[in-house]
């Protein structure tokens, strides 16, 4: 596996090529699709109040704004935010009161992102090109916090923990979905570096991850929603040999999508 810097880099050209090809994650090929070329760790939402398509690139594996809590008049940050997404929804649920912000390490993202906030016409949405694991504002800004399955493309989480701890004002909370481990990886798997930026190989430990929201100082965390990702055959066979495949499937359950809440 590649150095973090690499790996970082790695993870801003692939997602600038989706930014770039206005292309989902699933036909640019940095995710795990299924059969029928959907991003299998994706969630649908079509329906939920201040969802946008254009900012729906499929990049997501959870919905953590509909758990994050938000009211009106919120300051709320997602952290790499990409065309948009889930701070359009957030918006909906802070209202014109409220101030959104998006952080995102591609400039590609950030580009299209504000081209979305044009053609919407919000003035209380902003986004802004900088690391989550060194986020470039203010301390104690943010009531919430969301961010939907970015974390394991960053090699230091404990890094972004600590980060979301300074930026979150008193009392203020998260809410992110991610792609969590409860087994390990076959060593071919967690060496693919072509497999890092489809949100597998970056993935740490259920366990680690939630010591690490612990150790950062945040109380009260809360699993809020959890589930197995499949990964189909196809996919399997296409990037590992039979030998990965046979041990990767004697635990079928290990890569799981979490939605996980914790308060400052």
């Amino acid at each position: 596996m590649q150095n973090e810097l690499e790996l970082k880099e790695l993870v801003r050209e692939q997602y600038g090529k989706i930014a770039s090809q206005n292309d989902s994650c699933c036909s640019s090929g940095c995710c795990c699709t299924s059969p029928n070329n959907n991003n299998i760790m994706a969630e649908n939402y079509v329906g939920i109040n201040g969802y946008n398509p254009d900012a729906d690139l499929g990049l997501g594996c959870g919905l953590p704004t509909k758990f994050a809590k938000i009211k009106k008049g919120d300051t709320v940050i997602d952290l790499g935010s990409g065309a948009g997404n889930d701070c359009f929804v957030a918006r909906a649920e802070a209202g014109e009161t409220g101030r959104i912000i998006g952080i995102d390490f591609t400039p590609e993202m950030i580009e299209k992102a504000r081209n979305n906030v044009k053609k919407l016409r919000f003035t209380n949405v902003e986004f802004i090109q900088g690391d989550i694991d060194n986020m470039p504002v203010d301390s104690s800004l943010a009531d919430v916090i969301v961010s939907n399955c970015v974390l394991n493309l960053v090699p230091n989480k404990k890094a972004v923990f600590n980060e979301i701890y300074r930026v979150l004002k008193p009392n203020g909370h998260f809410s992110i979905s991610d792609i969590v481990l409860t087994g390990d990886l076959p060593d071919e798997m967690r060496s693919a570096v072509e497999m890092y930026a489809a949100c597998i190989t970056g993935a740490i430990q259920k366990d680690s991850y939630l010591k690490n929201i612990e150790e950062a100082g945040f109380k009260n965390i809360t699993i809020q929603k959890e589930e197995t990702i499949i990964l189909p055959d196809e996919i399997l066979g296409n990037n590992f040999s039979g030998e990965t495949i046979e041990i990767f499937k004697k635990n079928p359950n290990m890569v799981k999508s979490i939605t996980v809440y914790a308060e400052k």
